[in-house]
């Protein structure tokens, strides 16, 4: 059975004392509208979500500053040093390897800078 024969078969509902609907209304409205609330909500969800990671990298080291600056001096490196360019990492400034999870979520290919002295 077609839903348009379904549909034709339905009286209309009474709009006397308030909006009465019978059980085949009901069997046709509820699922529709669970259907359209679902999908605006996950419409909203989906372009919500695009909209607020878009053109953030650092979403959690020193929110507190306007801008995030760390400077070395070279003679304090010894032999290497490996810096973190994900902000994903717990050791900020220094790589702890937290780009390889933050690259496997993200189909992103960011590594470390690392900064080796020469041998003399």
């Amino acid at each position: 059975m077609s839903l348009q024969a379904t549909a034709s078969g339905l009286s209309k509902p009474a709009f006397t004392s308030g909006l009465r609907l019978s059980k085949n209304h009901l069997t046709i409205a509820v699922p529709v509208a669970v259907a359209a609330a679902v999908g605006t909500y996950l419409l909203t969800r989906y372009f919500s979500s695009r909209s607020d990671s878009k053109g953030k990298v650092n979403l959690e080291i020193n929110k507190d500053s306007a801008k995030v600056v760390h400077s070395f001096d070279i003679e304090d490196i010894s032999k290497k040093a490996v810096y973190c360019r994900c902000w994903r990492s717990k050791k900020f400034p220094y790589c702890d390897g937290a780009h390889t999870k933050h690259n496997e979520e993200t189909g992103d290919n960011v590594g470390p800078l690392i900064i080796k002295r020469r041998d003399a």
